[in-house]
């Protein structure tokens, strides 16, 4: 029996476009910003570089554009947070028979345009017993030391557990653990729906 759900963010609650981004920097400069960025980001996802650094980071790729212009193409991958995932979660939290903790790929930018663009942020956090982002605990999905983390700080069986991503490598990772996983496709299914598609876990 699942007694806690950990919750992705990205395209489990909020709506992303992936490609946005990388699409945004080539208009800035024709580069690909996978190769070029990869590990600027890794760093910024977990707090080994700050806001400044990151920014000036990119400014050494691209010296042309503006800190904002870099601001704004970063955040494009960015997009809404339908309200019926906010009064599912508030159901669930209201029921209490779950622990519900968030474990979030997430940086300072992308947090910030979240509290300033989605109102009813504050709501959501308070959803949840913990909330980690990646770069406050300076760990990352998929690496196992993140989910070890989160199954340590809150003696969880993993068995008892199910961790809910929309990426097949970190829900990979979180199944070597014996975490139970759902790897949902945005494109065609919904947080909502969580019980009718899991229903053997519950």
């Amino acid at each position: 029996m699942i007694k806690t759900i950990i919750f992705d963010f990205g395209d489990v609650f909020i709506n992303l476009d992936k490609p946005a981004t990388e699409k945004a920097f080539f208009k800035l400069k024709n580069i690909s910003f996978a190769t070029e960025t990869k590990k600027i980001t890794k760093h910024y996802e977990t707090g080994i570089i700050s806001t400044p650094e990151f920014i000036n980071n990119f400014k050494t790729v691209i010296p042309e554009a503006s800190e904002n212009q870099i601001i704004d193409a970063w955040n494009a991958i960015l997009l809404d947070f339908p309200k019926h995932r906010l009064e599912f979660l508030k159901k669930l939290a209201t029921e209490k028979q779950y622990k519900l903790i968030l474990l979030s790929n997430t940086n300072e930018l992308h947090i910030n345009w979240i509290k300033n663009h989605i109102s009813f942020y504050p709501v959501f956090k308070s959803c949840f017993d913990a909330f980690y982002l990646s770069h406050e605990i300076n760990l990352r999905k998929p690496e196992i030391d993140i989910f070890k983390f989160v199954l340590k700080e809150h003696q969880l069986n993993p068995e008892e557990t199910l961790f809910i991503d929309d990426t097949k490598e970190n829900t990979n990772a979180a199944a070597t653990l014996k975490i139970h996983t759902w790897n949902n496709n945005p494109k065609t299914e919904d947080i909502i729906d969580l019980f009718t598609i899991k229903s053997d876990l519950f």
